[in-house]
């Protein structure tokens, strides 16, 4: 998804088309950048923001992947800037992935820092952390049944238990962090946004003091998140990205945003809009394959749209989140009334009757 916006993170994007890892930055005085590598995934790294704290110590905003090697290099980062993990007094999680918050525990048990989240994701890790693990891809893979999948491939394309041992380790916050709040950073000021969508309690952070913007996953400068619906058929999480697009873009704009992923940007409002106007090509795509197929189920749909590869090369969690994403772009087009589902077990779309 091309962007217009103005790159400032030149370092970073010179590093991700050259496949390497950027370097440790230092992105204002007593701010820096530290990238922390993911195993097997195309975003390669997560972001991890490292602030000098008034009185001494550090503040990181997200940690990174919970792996033994994100955990050396997230001490070597902090050893090139001249910190240990030791020094760490707060972590501030953007959101509950595995990618943010992964590392949390781990910094914790070392440094004796507080971990911070929305209370929306707190109630998630929460849940993981005691969750049956088998029971959970029973449950994964009956919503993949309901949303069209055969049963074969719903339990192939299911997570296993290896994967998901992580999801017990992960930090469960000792704060919470409501929309408004101050995060707990002396000599800095870092206000809370919430905007879910993504997850349904992602936190940006705006800094008050320097005007930068900590966008977390929620704006990115060349992909969009994965936008995905739940098993709780009330949840309608694209409404809920839209609106939390809405509420930053319409702030005064940002003198730069550090995102999670790829690289540092200016045009926060621009940014915003072309996220808006993606999500609603999408949706028009998709009224538009459901008028040329009707009675077709979520899984069905997501085979007619547009992806960034042909979709007979999708398959386990990339092919999960595609399909649950196409049913988060459903569930919008039946909250405007564009299309009506059959109901039962594996509903069906068609487009309403107006």
């Amino acid at each position: 998804m091309d962007s217009d916006v103005e790159i400032t993170g030149t370092t970073q994007r010179e590093a991700w088309l050259a496949r390497l890892t950027p370097p440790v930055e230092q992105v204002r005085e007593d701010l820096w950048s530290v990238p922390v590598p993911m195993p097997d995934n195309p975003l390669r790294y997560v972001t991890s923001y490292v602030f000098a704290l008034a009185g001494g110590g550090l503040g990181l905003v997200d940690t990174g992947w919970d792996s033994d090697d994100a955990w050396t290099s997230l001490q070597a980062g902090l050893a090139a800037i001249g910190g240990d993990v030791a020094d760490v007094r707060g972590v501030l999680v953007t959101h509950m992935h595995g990618d943010h918050n992964g590392l949390s525990a781990r910094v914790r048990d070392a440094s004796g820092a507080w971990v911070a989240m929305h209370p929306a994701d707190a109630a998630i890790v929460r849940g993981m952390s005691e969750t049956d693990v088998e029971q959970f891809i029973r449950d994964q893979t009956a919503f993949m049944v309901s949303l069209g999948a055969d049963e074969e491939t719903a339990a192939s394309d299911a997570p296993t238990p290896e994967r998901l041992a992580g999801l017990r380790k992960q930090a469960v916050p000792d704060r919470l962090l409501e929309d408004g709040e101050l995060a707990d950073f002396p000599g800095w000021s870092l206000r809370a946004l919430h905007t879910p969508g993504h997850t349904p309690g992602h936190l940006c952070f705006a800094e008050e003091r320097t005007g930068l913007f900590l966008s977390g996953d929620h704006v990115l400068p060349r992909i969009s998140p994965n936008i995905s619906a739940g098993q709780r058929l009330e949840e309608d999480p694209l409404r809920d990205y839209l609106t939390s697009l809405a509420s930053v873009g319409d702030r005064d704009e940002p003198v730069e945003v550090l995102p999670a992923h790829e690289w540092r940007f200016r045009g926060l409002g621009l940014r915003t809009r072309e996220l808006t106007g993606h999500h609603e090509h999408r949706l028009t795509e998709l009224l538009d394959a459901i008028r040329a197929h009707p009675r077709s189920t979520p899984w069905e749909l997501a085979g007619y749209l547009t992806w960034s590869r042909p979709w007979e090369q999708y398959a386990n969690a990339m092919r999960m989140f595609a399909v649950t994403e196409t049913d988060a772009h459903l569930r919008l087009l039946a909250s405007r009334g564009l299309v009506v589902g059959s109901g039962g077990p594996v509903p069906t779309w068609t487009v309403a009757v107006r």
